[in-house]
């Protein structure tokens, strides 16, 4: 199973639209968002991608009622605990509001940063896709994991 990550879109259509595009053109089996959606005007260029989706709130998340009903209740308070095709994933934000080493989950994605990294701690695989958005860095990604390998790529888009 292959999963789509992003975070940090900042309402920055075009490069939504770039992921969704980068998403569905790769077959994703599933895409999840870590949050810094901003407003729910985004919420229908996500509806596009071919396959499930959910996301957290992120801290510059101020419209998050709307994105709540907008996203039919898609995007969630975080840490959010999930599994898929038997791997545990904890989806958050901001990876200070969680212990890492006390995760019982295998997949660690996260946002906030905007810096992109991939890194495999032990039995675990931490990834931030980075900013998809791309206003601090100019720079706009997103990431694919493969769950059968739990191995990660960050793209730029």
């Amino acid at each position: 199973m292959r999963i789509g990550v992003l975070s940090d879109t900042h309402d920055n259509l075009p490069k939504v639209k770039k992921a969704v595009s980068f998403f569905n053109r790769n077959k994703v089996d599933f895409v999840l968002h870590a949050g810094d959606f901003v407003a729910p005007f985004v919420i229908p260029y996500l509806d596009k991608l071919e396959s499930k989706w959910l996301g957290v709130f992120g801290n510059n998340d101020g419209e998050r009622k709307g994105l709540s009903k907008s996203s039919r209740k898609k995007i969630k308070e975080g840490p959010l605990r999930i599994v898929l095709a038997g791997k545990k994933i904890l989806l958050v934000h901001d990876k200070c509001r969680i212990n890492p080493k006390k995760e019982k989950v295998q997949v660690i994605i996260f946002g906030h940063t905007h810096h992109p990294e991939v890194v495999k701690d032990g039995d675990k695989l931490f990834i931030n896709p980075g900013e998809c958005g791309g206003w601090l860095s100019s720079i706009s990604t997103v990431g694919i994991i493969d769950l059968s390998s739990l191995t990660a790529k960050i793209h730029k888009i």
